[in-house]
Parts: structure tokens; sequence; C-alpha cells
């Protein structure tokens, strides 16, 4: 199953390689570079998943978390954190703002996507 994942990110490096691994699987990426961009891109697109880099300029991926929930044409898009804040409370404090999920960078390119599909929604 292909799927429509919006990825915010200001980091070239890990847009690319998460682009790249996605879109090796029949995923499309959406992108966005902070998180005023992130919003209103899941607003219009309606993704069906998004990765959230949690340092973010314009807003960080708490706030763009909480923002996403506060839409109803939202809600029910999983949001999963893709960050390198790993400090102990981290994955609590990207929960508590809305995410379903949190995977931390660097990424193991080997089972990246795996981990990120099984966010997807099954179809019903």
């Amino acid at each position: 199953m292909s799927a429509r994942i919006l990825y915010i990110e200001d980091n070239e490096s890990n847009m690319y390689l998460v682009n790249f691994l996605l879109e090796a699987r029949g995923h499309t990426v959406l992108q966005a570079w902070d998180g005023r961009q992130g919003v209103e891109l899941a607003l219009r697109e309606q993704p069906d998943l998004i990765l959230l880099d949690i340092q973010l300029p314009v807003m960080d991926g708490y706030e763009i978390a909480r923002a996403i929930r506060a839409e109803a044409s939202l809600a029910r898009v999983p949001i999963v954190a893709l960050t390198s804040y790993a400090m102990s409370g981290d994955r609590e404090k990207a929960l508590g703002a809305g995410c379903d999920g949190y995977l931390e960078k660097p990424i193991n390119p080997e089972t990246f996507v795996a981990s990120v599909e099984q966010f997807l929604p099954t179809a019903p």
C-alpha cells in the first residue's frame, strides 16, 4: 500500500534520506521545512501520516502536533515524532502533545520504513 506522508523537517540531509527511503517503497513524500508550512500543507493535502521533527523553526514539533490535533479534518491522521530528542521524558512529551508514535534519529535505513509503516492507518 502506498501512502502520502508529510515530513516536516528543516535539515536537508534528513529530508533527503527519509524521502529517498520512503519513495523507494512506493510512498509519496510531501515536504515542509518549518512548522507553519507543515500545518498548512497538512490541512491542504490531508496526508495519510505525518512525520514530525521536534526542533524546527517558526513552531516546534510540540506546537505543530497540538495545532494539527485541533483540526477536526486531521484528527485521525497519525503523527509520528522523528527526532534526535532522546532524553528522559521526551517521548512522553511528544505523545502528550498529540503524537501517536516516536522514532529516534539517527534512523536505521534497514528498519526505518517498516517502523513508519506500522503507524499507517489500515484500509477499512
